[in-house]
Order: C-alpha cells, then structure tokens, then sequence
C-alpha cells in the first residue's frame, strides 16, 4: 500500500497535490509520505506480534533524519552500516542501543565510536574484523557485543549486485566454518557473544529463500544457544516491493500488478513462511528491512525540458538525472513514470525519457510506452524512496535535489536543494 492516487485530476501523495510541491519547492525533488512509511512499519510490527522481536530499518535505504525520526518514534531500532549512519540516527532520536553496525569494512575510528555509544552488536563478516574489534574494545577496557554474520549459501534469484547470502559475495562467514569461529570469539576476553546474523540479498519478490535460510541456520542457533547462551538471531532484510504497477481508472489509485515479472509478497505471506521456523528458537528475532518500508513511500518528482523527435525514437528530456536516481543505470531497474495531470485519454507513445547528464547511460525509461508526455509538464517517478536520494552525486557538478516529507495536507522541506555555492564549500586551491 500508499499513498499516491489521482483526485481531481492531479497527483497526490496523500491529501497533498504534488504540483503544489513544485511550484513551492521546484524540481527535481523527492517527496515521501510519512504515512505510507508508518503503514509499513505498523503492518510489518503486527505480522510478527506472536515473536519476542525488533524491527531494525536498514538506514542506507533512506537516511534522511526527518524519516529516521519518524521510525524511531514508532519503535523501531535501526541497521546501520557506517558510523555516518550511527551519527545520523542518533541525531534523529535514535538510540545505539537499538541499532545493528553491519558491513564488511568497519574501520578503528567507527568501530570505537560505536563502542563509545553503547551499539546493541556488531554484525562481524570476518575473523579479521573480530580480532580489531576485541583490540579496541580491550583499549577501552569493555567487552564488545557481536554477532557473526553466517551466509547460509543460499540462492535469492535477485540482482548480482545485490545478492548478498552466496559463498560467491564477499559479506558474511561460510555456514561451514562459522562454529570455529565463535569458538575463537568465546576465547576473546574482550568479545560478548550476543547473536547470530544473516543477510541473503535485496529486492527478493518471494518468501520461499528466506524461509530456507532460516531452516539452514536454525541447528546452529539452538547449537549456539545451548553452548554461549546466544540471544538474537537477525534474518536480515531484503523484503522486495512492487515496482511495476497499473492504474484503476476506476478509483485513480495504483495497483500491484502481482502477476508481473516484479510481484512481491504480502507481509502475510512472509510471516507465514518465516513464523514456523522461528517459533521454536526461543531467541529473540531481529529484521533489517530498508526498501520494504521507504521504497514505495517516495517519488521523485520531476519536469519535462523538452520533447526530441530523433531519427530512430522520441527522447522526453527531464530536469532529473542518472545523478538524482541511478538505479536504473546501475541495475536496470524500473521505475513506473507517471504525469502529475491526470492523462486521460492521451495517445501512448513509445519514449525514452532521458536526463541532462552527459552520459548516455542517462535514462529513467527506454522504449517504454507511456501517455504523451509535453514539454514543462510535471511528472513523478515512482517507488523511489529507498537507494534514491541516498544514492545521489553531484556528477556533471549538478546540486542535489531537495527531500520534502508530507504528512496528511501539510508538507515541509526536509533536506534544502543544494545551491552552487554548496558545490564548492570545503574546497580550497592550491597555493
């Protein structure tokens, strides 16, 4: 579910009509509904109500202060991956307490800030990294609390740059040799053996490789359990969402197309498929879900410069570029392109609908057949509130956009559009 639907004509991202959003604010900008985020979270929170259980926010989906905020408030914990990312949470209102330090390469100075702030884990992908965390901690005279993150091999039919639970990526430790290593963890004087951890990829659209990992990992839980009184297991995130969609004319709200090639799951469905094997555990289960809960919370709204008839195709030219949104450059991905005037009867016609960035890897949509689309017009690119603005460069040295956060009627600027003079602070010459 959310909260973009046509109403007398226009767009709006719950009761606020997104033109008034540019005319306020110009373009390019991303617009996110604090209602659509809280829907999620609330739904997700209840599905798994019967397990003792924190929902931790993957911050690296969106990690605008005014959204962490705003889940912070409604209880959730939240993934961090950077001590970047811990500053920002804290800066929300978050609690360390509450928050997971994942990644590969956590470097002395973030791992002793979150130390110093009292982070709940460390999900630890290397040996390498569990002996620098037990030398820090052992400077600070205090025992760091881990988890090992386990990658259970297992196959999520996702994109190769987002799979994460194979023995081919570099995250995580072989399920084969994992036990030897909490061994050596339980000798580290200065290590608290706390949880277990896995993450097997991003935007998985079926609830069956998550269920299998759970089952894969779930001996070495009670194993763990029963040895260092272990007292989480994180099944990580990567809930996909539904990134193509189809009008209702009837009522001009948008559907999930679950037949098409990018259907997701319900939550029920998911808590069906996880809850059988996480029943008998008896440790507390957390989840680190980032798109799930901001992908579809979010567009990114933009105008059309021109309209370019070529030899071979027509080009919509947008004020947006692969610098404001690069997922479709990165990963091919899909992104539904919508006019913020309702379109009616407008013929279809084949376009690509382009950015001004000099690279011809700047596109939102090639061949992709959509309502006419004419020159100073409003559009909106949906499903872009998680890895949009967060993702974001100033290549071409083109400012950053601004965020803007509705809730009900009423919306506020909550991240101000870069200016030029922004594009050279900090910069100095050389004398």
């Amino acid at each position: 579910m959310h909260a973009f639907h046509y109403a007398d004509g226009r767009l709006r991202c719950e009761d606020v009509d997104l033109s008034a959003v540019a005319e306020a604010h110009g373009t390019p900008t991303y617009v996110y509904s604090a209602g659509t985020i809280l829907d999620h979270y609330q739904r997700l929170d209840a599905a798994l109500g019967e397990l003792d259980h924190l929902i931790c926010y993957a911050a690296k989906a969106n990690s605008n202060r005014a959204v962490l905020r705003l889940l912070a408030q409604g209880g959730a914990g939240f993934d961090i991956v950077s001590g970047g990312e811990l500053y920002r949470v804290l800066a929300a209102g978050g609690e360390a307490a509450r928050c997971t330090f994942a990644g590969v390469g956590k470097s002395p100075e973030e791992i002793d800030y979150a130390l110093a702030e009292g982070v709940f884990s460390f999900n630890v992908e290397s040996e390498a990294e569990l002996e620098e965390i037990n030398r820090i901690a052992a400077a600070r005279d205090v025992r760091a609390p881990i988890a090992l993150r386990v990658n259970p091999d297992v196959e999520a039919s996702t994109h190769k740059y987002i799979s994460t639970g194979t023995h081919e990526n570099k995250f995580g430790i072989g399920i084969d040799v994992v036990m030897r290593v909490y061994e050596a963890a339980s000798r580290m004087p200065h290590i608290r053996i706390r949880g277990l951890q896995m993450h097997i990829g991003s935007q998985i659209t079926e609830a069956r490789p998550f269920a299998e990992a759970i089952g894969k990992v779930a001996p070495l839980v009670r194993e763990l359990k029963e040895r260092y009184g272990l007292e989480f297991l994180s099944i990580g995130g990567g809930m996909g969402i539904v990134y193509k969609r189809a009008l209702d004319s009837g009522t001009g709200k948008w559907w999930h197309d679950h037949g098409g090639e990018e259907s997701a799951f319900s939550v029920q469905s998911y808590a069906s498929a996880i809850l059988p094997p996480l029943r008998s555990l008896g440790v507390r289960v957390l989840l680190e879900p980032g798109r799930f809960l901001v992908g579809n919370a979010g567009v990114l709204l933009t105008r059309v410069r021109y309209v370019k008839q070529a030899a071979a195709k027509k080009f919509v030219i947008v004020d947006a570029g692969m610098n404001d949104l690069i997922r479709p450059a990165l990963y091919q991905s899909h992104h539904e392109i919508v006019p913020v005037t309702e379109p009616g009867e407008r013929r279809p016609e084949n376009v690509d609908v382009v950015g001004p960035v000099c690279e011809s890897g700047d596109f939102f949509a090639q061949d992709r057949e959509l309502p006419e689309l004419r020159e100073g017009e409003l559009v909106a690119l949906m499903s872009a509130g998680a890895y949009g603005f967060v993702m974001a460069s100033n290549y071409n040295s083109r400012p950053f956009p601004a965020e803007v956060l509705v809730r009900g009627g009423r919306f506020a600027v909550v991240r101000e559009r870069q200016t030029y003079a922004d594009l050279v602070r900090g910069e100095r010459d050389f004398v």
